[in-house]
C-alpha cells in the first residue's frame, strides 16, 4: 500500500492485504449497459451534481479513512492518481503497480492510467473516460469514474433471486420495508424523499435505534436527518446526503441514493446471513412442532379408542341371562343401539386414525425425520387386534341374545302350561282323599256295597286316566329345571306336592279296594246300567277335559308352515266332533234308559248315579264349553296365520333390498380394487375421481338406512331366519364399513403420493411410470409386491442396485430395457438388495407397498435439509460459537420457536462454556433421530 503522508518524498509500499475479495464476476460492460450509462455529452443537473459530489466524496472517504487519509474536493484530489490508486487498493484488497514519483503532467496521467487499467482488469468497460480528463479536473468524467467504481465494487455483487445488481438491491429494499406503513419503495429517487424508507431499513434490522411509530410522513426533513444521524452514530455509515437537498429536489439523484442505500445493504449483510440461518431453523422447528402435535393427537385418539374397546368388550362378553323376556329384549335393544348409534362413529375414528398415522409417517419421511413409534400398546396393529377382539365378542352376542329370548319364551310357555295342568289336576283331586278315607261301607247295605265297589272301580278308571296328566306335569317341571327356569323352586314345590298327593291317593285307593272286596261277598247286585254309564261317561268326560285343555293350550310358531300344521291338526280335531257327539248321545241314552227302567219297575232311585259324579248335566255343560272353544281356537289360529303372513312379507321385503345392496357393495369393492390398479391421468385427476366416487358411495347410504329400518321391523317381530336371502344385516354392515374404509384408504394413498411427489420433486411422467411398472408386477392385484416382484420392478425401471443408482438406458423404453436385462442375465446384488428391502420393508413383512416403493425411488435424489445444515444455521446465530444462549435464541427466532428450543436444548459442556450456554449440536442431531434429546 502506498504511503501518502511523507510530502515530497519517494513513495513507500506497505504490507499487502492479501485478499482478492472484490475480484471476479461477469462483464461490467454488460452490467453498465443495463444501468444508466454515464454520457459525457449530457450536462449534469446542478442539484444532482451537488448530491453526487457529496455522496461520492463521503463514500470514498469511508474507505480512504482505513488508510489514514481523505479527500476534500473530488475532482481535484484525484488528479495526480495517487489517492485514486490508494482507494482502489483499499476497496479491492489488492496491490496496484508502483506509482510514478514525478509531479509532471505525464506522471499524473500514467498513475491515472494504472488505476483505469486496474478497473478495466475487473471486467469493467470504461465508456468515454480517459486519464487526461481526470488529470485536467473534468468534474463530469471524475464523477462518472467514481460511479463506475461504486457500481463494480459496492453494488455489482448484490443479487436477490438472480436479478441484476440494481434490481437486486431494489428487491432487497422492498422486502425489508414491506411490513411498514407509508413505505412503498419502487425506485431509487422519489420513493426515498420522505425519509421513511431509510428509517424502515434501520428499524427492520436494529429496532432499538428507531422509534418508527413516532415518525410523520409530512415531516421528511426530520425523518431524513434522524436516519442519517443514527446510521452515522451507530452503524458507521457516513452521512452522504443532506436532507434539505433531497427534499428540495423534484427528483433526487438516483446514483447518489443507490450509493447511500448500498452502504446500508453492506452494513446489514451480517444480519442478512443470520436471518437466513434463523429462517432455516424456524422451518425445521415448525416441521418438528407440527409432527409432535400430530403424534400427540394420534396418542390421544388411540387411547380413547382403545379405552372404548376395553370398556365395550366385557359388556359384549357378559352372557349372564336375565330372568324375563322383557329384560332380555331390553338387552337386545341396547345391542341394536350399540350397532346403529355407538359403533359407527368408532369405525370412522379407527379409519381416520389409520389415515392420520399414514399421513404422519409420510410427512416424517418427507422431512427426513425418523418414523413415529407410538407408545407401547398403541400401535395401529394393537388397535386392529383390539378391534378384532371386539368383533369376535360382538359376533356371538346377538345370537346368544336371540337364543336366550327363545329359551325364555319357551320357559314362559312351559310354565303357563304347567300351571294350567296343575290347576286342573288339583281341582280334580280336591276332596278325593276325604272320599277315599270315608268308612261308609261299614253301615251300607249289600246293594250299597256293590254300588260302592262299582263307584270305586269307576274312580280307579278315572284315576288311571289322570296318570298321564300327572306324568305330563312332572315332565314339564323337569324340563323347566333343565332350562334353568328362574321360578323353578315354586314349580318343584308344587310338583312335589302333586306327586306326594298322587302317591297318597294310590295308597288310599288300594286300601279302600281291599275293604270293599272284603265285604263284596255280602253284596248282590248293582245297577249294571249305571255302571255302564259310569264307565263310558268317565273316559268321555276325560276326553272333553283334554279337548278343552288342548283348545286353550298356548302355541308359539315362527313360520307359515308351523301355523298351517296347527290349523291342519285343528281341522282334524273338528272332524272327530260328530263321532264324539254320537258317543255323548249314546251315554245320555244309557242314563235315560236306567231312569225309564226304574220308573217302569217303580224303583226309587237315590237321585244320582252311585258309580260316578259325572252327571248328564256335566257332560252337556262340558260339551257346550267344547263347542264354544272351537271357534275361539279357529280365530286364534287365523290371527296367528295372518301374523306369520305379515312376517313372511317382512322377510321378502328385507331380502329384496338386501339382494340389491349386498351385490352393490361387492361390486363397488371390486371397482375400487380396479381403480387403485388402473389409475390414469395426473394424481390430482385421480384424487378428484376417487372423491367423486366416494361421494357416489356416500349418496348410496339411504339404501342402507332403508334396509336398517326393515331389519328393525324384522327384529321387533322376533323373526329369526330368512330363507329368501343369504345376506344378513351383519354382513351388509361389515361390507359397508369395509367399503368406506377402503375408499378412504385409497384416497389417502393418492394424497400421500401427491405429498411425496411435491416434496420430492417427482414429475407426473415419473409417477405414472412408477405406477405402471408397479402394477405390471403386482400380479395378484393385492396392492403390494413380494421380494422377487419388487426386484424385477426395480430392474424394469433401470435401477442398478450394484452401484446404488439408475442406469442410463438411452432411447429404450422400459419394456425394451427389461428384455435386454433378462436376455443378458442381469441380476441384483444380494447384499444391496437386502439393504433396499430393509428400507422399504422395515417390519420384515415380506411385502412392499406402492407408497414405500415411490418413497425409495425418490428419497436418495431429493435435496432435503440435514442435521449438518441446521447445525450450521445455529452456528451463524451464535456468532460462530460452539454454543448459543437463551438471549440469542429469543433475539433471532420467533417467541414460540425460541422457547421450544430453550426447553429442549441441553446445557453445553465444552471447555469454552459460559453460564447459560446451550448445546445446539446435540439438539440438531436429535431432530433427525441421530441421538436422544
Amino acid at each position: 500500500m502506498v504511503d501518502y503522508h511523507a510530502a515530497n518524498q519517494s513513495y513507500q509500499y506497505g504490507p499487502n492485504s492479501g485478499s482478492n475479495g472484490a475480484g471476479g464476476g461477469g462483464s461490467m460492460g454488460d452490467y453498465m449497459a443495463q444501468e444508466d450509462d454515464w454520457d459525457r455529452d449530457l450536462l449534469l443537473d446542478p442539484a444532482w451534481e451537488k448530491q453526487q459530489r457529496k455522496t461520492f466524496t463521503a463514500w470514498c472517504n469511508s474507505h480512504l479513512r482505513k488508510a489514514g487519509t481523505q479527500i476534500e474536493n473530488i475532482d481535484e484530489d484525484f488528479r495526480d492518481g495517487l489517492k485514486l490508486m490508494l482507494l482502489l487498493e483499499v476497496i479491492s484488497g489488492e496491490r496496484l503497480p508502483k506509482p510514478e514519483r514525478g509531479k509532471m503532467r505525464v506522471h499524473k496521467i500514467n498513475n491515472v492510467n494504472k488505476a483505469l487499467d486496474f478497473i478495466a482488469s475487473k471486467g469493467v468497460k470504461l465508456v468515454s473516460i480517459g486519464a487526461e480528463e481526470i488529470v485536467d479536473g473534468n468534474a463530469k468524467m471524475t464523477l462518472g469514474m467514481i460511479w463506475t467504481i461504486i457500481l463494480r465494487f459496492a453494488i455489482q455483487d448484490i443479487s436477490v433471486e438472480e436479478t441484476s445488481a440494481k434490481e437486486g438491491l431494489l428487491l432487497w429494499c422492498q422486502r425489508k420495508t414491506a411490513p411498514y406503513k407509508n413505505v412503498n419503495v419502487q425506485n431509487f429517487h422519489i420513493s426515498w424523499k420522505d425519509g421513511l424508507a431509510f428509517n424502515a431499513l434501520i428499524h427492520r434490522h436494529r429496532p432499538e435505534l428507531i422509534e418508527y411509530d413516532k415518525l410523520r410522513k409530512d415531516d421528511p426533513v426530520t425523518n431524513l436527518n434522524n436516519a442519517f444521524e443514527v446510521a452515522e452514530k451507530y452503524l458507521d455509515i457516513p452521512k452522504m446526503l443532506d436532507a434539505e437537498d433531497i427534499v428540495n429536489t423534484a427528483r433526487p439523484d438516483e446514483k447518489a441514493i443507490m450509493t447511500y442505500v448500498s452502504s446500508f445493504y453492506h452494513a446489514f449483510s451480517g444480519a442478512q446471513k443470520a436471518e437466513t440461518a434463523a429462517n432455516r431453523i424456524c422451518k425445521v422447528l415448525a416441521v418438528n412442532q407440527e409432527n409432535e402435535h400430530l403424534m400427540e393427537d394420534y396418542e390421544r385418539l388411540a387411547s380413547d379408542l382403545l379405552e372404548w374397546i376395553r370398556r365395550t368388550i366385557p359388556w359384549l362378553e357378559d352372557r349372564v341371562p336375565q330372568k324375563t323376556i322383557q329384560e332380555m329384549q331390553q338387552k337386545l335393544e341396547d345391542f341394536r343401539d350399540y350397532r346403529r348409534v355407538h359403533k359407527p362413529p368408532k369405525v370412522q375414528e379407527k379409519c381416520q386414525l389409520e389415515i392420520n398415522f399414514n399421513t404422519l409417517q409420510t410427512k416424517l419421511r418427507l422431512s427426513n425425520r425418523p418414523a413415529f413409534m407410538p407408545s407401547e400398546g398403541k400401535m395401529v396393529s394393537d388397535i386392529n387386534n383390539g378391534w378384532q377382539h371386539l368383533e369376535q365378542a360382538e359376533k356371538g352376542y346377538e345370537e346368544w341374545l336371540l337364543n336366550e329370548i327363545r329359551r325364555l319364551e319357551r320357559l314362559d310357555h312351559l310354565a303357563e302350561k304347567f300351571r294350567q295342568k296343575a290347576s286342573i289336576h288339583e281341582a280334580w283331586t280336591d276332596g278325593k282323599e276325604a272320599m277315599l278315607k270315608h268308612r261308609d261301607y261299614e253301615t251300607a247295605t249289600l246293594s250299597d256295597i256293590k254300588a260302592l265297589i262299582r263307584k270305586h272301580e269307576a274312580f280307579e278308571s278315572d284315576l288311571a286316566a289322570h296318570q298321564d296328566r300327572v306324568e305330563q306335569i312332572a315332565a314339564i317341571a323337569q324340563e323347566l329345571n333343565e332350562l334353568d327356569y328362574y321360578d323353578s323352586h315354586n314349580v318343584n314345590t308344587r310338583c312335589q306336592k302333586i306327586c306326594d298327593q298322587w302317591d297318597a291317593l294310590g295308597s288310599l285307593t288300594h286300601s279302600r279296594r281291599e275293604a270293599l272286596e272284603k265285604t263284596e261277598k255280602q253284596l248282590e247286585t248293582i245297577d249294571q246300567l249305571h255302571l255302564e254309564y259310569a264307565k263310558r261317561a268317565a273316559p268321555f268326560n276325560n276326553w272333553m277335559e283334554s279337548a278343552m285343555e288342548d283348545l286353550q293350550d298356548m302355541f308359539i310358531v315362527h313360520t307359515i308352515e308351523e301355523i298351517e300344521g296347527l290349523i291342519s291338526a285343528h281341522d282334524q280335531f273338528k272332524s272327530t266332533l260328530p263321532d264324539a257327539d254320537r258317543e255323548r248321545e249314546a251315554i245320555l241314552a244309557i242314563h235315560k234308559e236306567a231312569q225309564r227302567i226304574a220308573e217302569s219297575n217303580h224303583i226309587k232311585l237315590s237321585g244320582s248315579n252311585p258309580y260316578t259324579t259325572v252327571t248328564p248335566q256335566i257332560i252337556n255343560s262340558k260339551w257346550e264349553k267344547v263347542q264354544q272353544l272351537v271357534p275361539k281356537r279357529d280365530h286364534a289360529l287365523l290371527e296367528e296365520q295372518s301374523k306369520q303372513q305379515s312376517n313372511e312379507h317382512l322377510r321378502r321385503q328385507f331380502a329384496s333390498q338386501a339382494n340389491i345392496v349386498g351385490p352393490w357393495i361387492q361390486t363397488k369393492m371390486e371397482e375400487i380394487g380396479r381403480i387403485s390398479i388402473e389409475m390414469n391421468g395426473t394424481l390430482e385427476d385421480q384424487l378428484s375421481h376417487l372423491k367423486q366416487y366416494e361421494r357416489s358411495i356416500v349418496d348410496y347410504k339411504p339404501n342402507l338406512d332403508l334396509l336398517e329400518q326393515q331389519h328393525q321391523l324384522i327384529q321387533e317381530a322376533l323373526i329369526f331366519d330368512n330363507k329368501h336371502t343369504n345376506y344378513t344385516m351383519e354382513h351388509i354392515r361389515v361390507g359397508w364399513e369395509q367399503l368406506l374404509t377402503t375408499i378412504a384408504r385409497t384416497i389417502n394413498e393418492v394424497e400421500n403420493q401427491i405429498l411425496t411427489r411435491d416434496a420430492k420433486g417427482i414429475s407426473q411422467e415419473q409417477m405414472q411410470e412408477f405406477r405402471a411398472s408397479f402394477n405390471h408386477f403386482d400380479k395378484d392385484h393385492g396392492g403390494a409386491l413380494g421380494p422377487e416382484e419388487f426386484k424385477a420392478c426395480l430392474i424394469s425401471l433401470g435401477y442398478d442396485v450394484e452401484n446404488d443408482r439408475q442406469k442410463q438406458t438411452g432411447s429404450m423404453d422400459s419394456d425394451d430395457f427389461r428384455a435386454l436385462l433378462i436376455s443378458t442375465g442381469y441380476s441384483l446384488g444380494d447384499a444391496e438388495f437386502n439393504r433396499i428391502m430393509s428400507v422399504v420393508d422395515p417390519n420384515h413383512s415380506g411385502l412392499v407397498t406402492f407408497q414405500a416403493f415411490i418413497d425409495f425411488m425418490s428419497r436418495e435424489t431429493t435435496d432435503t435439509d440435514t442435521a449438518d445444515q441446521v447445525i450450521a444455521s445455529f452456528k451463524v446465530l451464535a456468532g460462530d460459537k460452539n454454543f448459543i444462549t437463551a438471549e440469542e435464541l429469543r433475539r433471532e427466532l420467533p417467541p414460540d420457536q425460541a422457547e421450544y428450543c430453550i426447553a429442549r436444548m441441553a446445557p453445553y459442556q465444552g471447555p469454552d462454556a459460559v453460564p447459560g450456554a446451550l448445546d445446539y449440536k446435540s439438539f440438531s442431531t436429535a431432530l433427525y433421530g441421530e441421538s436422544d434429546l
